[in-house]
């Protein structure tokens, strides 16, 4: 399988080459209220996402209704209330997305929301939205995988919960239909241990598979994904809210928005750090380098005629002038053109 590499998503070039493109998952953490949803996207646009990202939904198409909810919902939510009572006030309907999606066009970032079930995802296929995201409970989903790929779009696969044959054979289902997908390395829970962030899987994916890759982030605080973006990923996913004290299942483990805005930052700053994979002076160094590197001067008094020796000849710094030392063997047999006194800057 050779997926492609360079993948459009709106007004971004995703590739290897790129600035990493950065997720701000609001997922369900508008409560309901389409009110909350677009201050998570002012929140969003403010701390400088590429994206924002929503949830879709239908409860009745999505689980059945006596099952329990997950450990971390029970630790956040009600834990008498099952998965269903809680998700159904958690919807977002298709003329509320039509709202957000107008809303995020007016402040300049990109919609994108994570279809549940068929039903959302038609919904969803009607509102031209420029990639799909899969969720980490859907990628074993193959009939549901297979539907998504056949819509043409960019897919964002999370691969949490998942072995490695899993991932391929999700990734074998996409591919006879669609070739646009970035891999999402993730551990699904809210939030994860440090020793669970797992993000040497991103070499794996790297190394097995012929597909971009990225990180779906799930530690605590800014967390793993600035360790993440020297490993090459093109993505990066993180939860975020308005209150992290807000009733609802992902609210603790999610950034506040001045934790969202300093996560931005810091993944910009390690790709600064980054730089080129060209090693040459910089700028900078340029100056620097004609104060600090050496050139070649007369060890002693060396007359003309005379050669030049190791032992007569020895680096210092020149201010820029001269020879760079790393041609000395260019010098050495030569006859000296005129007399050196110690210390000379030798031309020859």
């Amino acid at each position: 399988m050779r997926f492609n590499k360079k993948i459009k998503v709106g007004n971004y070039t995703i590739d290897v080459n790129s600035p990493v493109f950065i997720i701000a998952e609001a997922g369900v953490n508008h409560n309901g209220d389409i009110d909350i949803a677009k201050k998570l996207i002012d929140t969003a646009v403010y701390a400088g996402a590429n994206a924002v990202k929503f949830q879709a939904f239908k409860t009745e198409n999505l689980i059945l209704t006596n099952v329990e909810k997950a450990q971390y919902q029970k630790k956040t939510t009600d834990a008498s209330e099952s998965q269903f009572e809680m998700l159904e006030k958690l919807e977002i309907t298709k003329e509320q997305n039509i709202e957000l999606i107008n809303y995020c066009k007016r402040k300049n970032i990109i919609f994108l929301t994570t279809p549940f079930d068929e039903e959302s995802l038609e919904e969803l296929d009607t509102l031209n939205l420029p990639a799909y995201k899969v969720a980490s409970t859907d990628t074993t989903n193959l009939l549901f995988l297979k539907k998504i790929a056949q819509k043409g779009k960019p897919i964002f696969l999370s691969t949490g919960m998942c072995f490695l044959s899993e991932v391929e054979s999700a990734l074998k289902q996409i591919y006879e239909y669609n070739k646009d997908v970035i891999l999402l390395q993730c551990t699904a829970n809210y939030p994860i241990k440090d020793e669970d962030a797992n993000l040497y899987v991103i070499k794996t994916y790297q190394d097995k598979f012929d597909v971009l890759v990225g990180y779906s982030d799930h530690s605590v605080g800014v967390g793993a994904s600035p360790f993440a973006v020297p490993m090459g990923v093109v993505v990066i996913e993180k939860h975020f809210t308005l209150d992290k004290h807000l009733a609802g299942p992902d609210h603790k483990a999610s950034l506040s928005p001045t934790e969202l805005k300093d996560f931005v930052a810091e993944i910009r700053k390690v790709e600064k750090y980054l730089g080129s994979y060209t090693k040459e002076p910089t700028s900078d160094e340029e100056k620097t380098r004609l104060s600090l590197q050496k050139s070649l001067v007369a060890l002693h008094s060396i007359k003309q005629g005379e050669i030049f020796t190791e032992q007569n000849i020895v680096a210092k710094r020149t201010g820029g002038k001269g020879i760079s030392p790393i041609l000395y063997k260019k010098i050495l047999g030569k006859k000296a053109s005129r007399n050196y006194s110690p210390n000379d800057i030798i031309y020859e």
